[in-house]
């Protein structure tokens, strides 16, 4: 299968072909740009590093195969709403999407699995917030911006705030986080993050050993959490992979953001 649709809102041919490898796996472009894998076979599976190391961390936020509330602030190919219902059936979760015409052709084409909770809203990922007042949520990922071209008002100790305001007293925040050498973007990230009010929160960065040296270009993804970061979860982030994995808190995490 080979789909293309044009979004006018930001003037890029969005395409969605198999990805030559695994029956029943797809990927997601824009502007000629991977952007999402989708495996509709096995959406349990992830194929992107950094979408399995958000993965591995909703696995450790309740109970095996017991449902979430998640929210999602931009939407891709929704890898991790399949995934969020192939391994925990009845999460409740809504999923926040600027380019309507995107979400659209998603769900045209890479049909969501039997039973899936999920309510779509089109607009701006922090407009939208004022939608989702009074509810909490388990999880919330926000995966939308990379270095120099994230939107400003999206990267700021305020919006994560915002953000860690919706989270239930057991929820965690993920933000996917990429950027080039030296990292500065991605650094003043875990910044702003720790910046956040409240006594009790905490913050980890996942990712591949080699990018915390600030040498390569990649993804690391930051977990905030209401709560003490647990020690037993690092170490079984440490075992989950994708390897060689690095999970870096306190003084470590420190001394990356300085």
């Amino acid at each position: 299968m080979t789909a293309s649709r044009l979004l006018r809102g930001i003037g890029a041919h969005a395409t969605i072909t198999e990805d030559g490898y695994t029956p029943g796996a797809y990927v997601l472009s824009i502007g000629g740009a991977e952007q999402s894998h989708v495996d509709l076979a096995r959406p349990q599976e992830i194929f992107y590093e950094y979408l399995r190391r958000i993965g591995n961390v909703l696995d450790l936020a309740a109970p095996a195969g017991e449902p979430l509330s998640a929210l999602h602030l931009g939407a891709g190919a929704l890898t991790l709403t399949r995934y969020l219902q192939a391994t925990r059936p009845g999460s409740r979760q809504a999923a926040v999407e600027l380019e309507r015409e995107l979400l659209d052709f998603v769900l045209a084409h890479l049909p969501l699995p039997d039973g899936t909770e999920l309510e779509t809203v089109i607009g701006d990922a922090r407009e939208s917030l004022d939608r989702f007042a009074g509810r909490s949520f388990d999880a919330i990922v926000l995966d939308i911006f990379a270095g120099a071209d994230a939107p400003a008002h999206l990267a700021t100790s305020d919006y994560y705030a915002e953000l860690m305001a919706l989270l239930s007293p057991g929820g965690v925040l993920l933000v996917n986080v990429g950027d080039d050498p030296p990292l500065t973007f991605m650094r003043r990230q875990v910044r702003e993050l720790q910046a956040v009010p409240g006594a009790d929160a905490d913050l980890a960065a996942l990712g591949q050993q080699d990018m915390f040296t600030g040498r390569y270009p990649g993804n690391i993804v930051l977990a905030a959490t209401p709560f003490p970061w647990p020690a037993e979860w690092t170490q079984q982030l440490l075992a989950a992979g994708p390897h060689p994995a690095a999970v870096l808190t306190g003084e470590d995490l420190e001394v990356f953001a300085g």
